[in-house]
């Protein structure tokens, strides 16, 4: 393929069956903006040559540079080499479809093959039993504090407060840090039923 400057239009050429043919860069796969700026390109690159300006010229220059750019996203779109006739000086310029970049690298740290960071059983178990103790503590005072006036309103009550925490608990059981919370709560309710039966017998 062969892109070539034509009485002020860009025109694309290239073999076929019948011969050499000239095509519209509209009439290919390009998209509207390239062929847009095909022409464009071309009606400055004739202007250029019909004032006679000198080829060593600044407009030359830039006209050369601007044709090799647009040769290049040809190729790149058309995945095929594309040759490239400066319309100033006449020089045939072969310009290759861009090679296919790299995979970037993920950073160690996002690899796959990365090591997992380590579980802080430490921090996360103290967490789990403060959580625990909270949750223990106040779980057993409200169920005593309300099994004095009745033990069908501390059992309602328990039932409130475990329904109002199952939800956060059930999210939270994945999330790295809050975990070590939800375990603590999942502890500290069966903690308190426990102590709850033991002080009905």
């Amino acid at each position: 393929m062969e892109l070539r400057v034509r009485d002020g239009r860009a025109v694309l050429a290239g073999e076929d069956e019948s011969g050499e043919r000239e095509v519209d860069p509209h009439s290919l796969p390009l998209g509207a903006d390239l062929a847009e700026a095909l022409h464009e390109w071309a009606k400055v690159a004739d202007a250029v040559v019909r004032t006679e300006t000198p080829s060593d010229g600044v407009a030359s220059a830039l006209i050369t540079r601007r044709g090799k750019q647009l040769a290049g996203r040809i190729a790149a779109v058309m995945n095929t080499p594309v040759r490239y006739t400066d319309p100033v000086s006449g020089e045939l310029v072969d310009v290759d479809a861009p090679e296919a970049p790299a995979p970037a690298e993920l950073p160690a740290e996002l690899s796959a093959e990365a090591d997992p960071e380590p579980t802080p059983w430490g921090t996360g178990l103290t967490v789990t039993v403060i959580t625990a103790a909270i949750v223990t503590v106040t779980v057993v005072s409200l169920s005593l504090g309300l099994g004095e006036t009745s033990r069908w309103l501390a059992l309602v009550a328990n039932v409130l407060v475990v329904g109002g925490l199952a939800p956060s608990v059930w999210l939270g059981r994945n999330v790295p840090v809050w975990r070590w919370v939800a375990y603590g709560v999942v502890t500290g309710v069966l903690i308190a039923w426990l102590a709850l039966i033991l002080t009905l017998l």
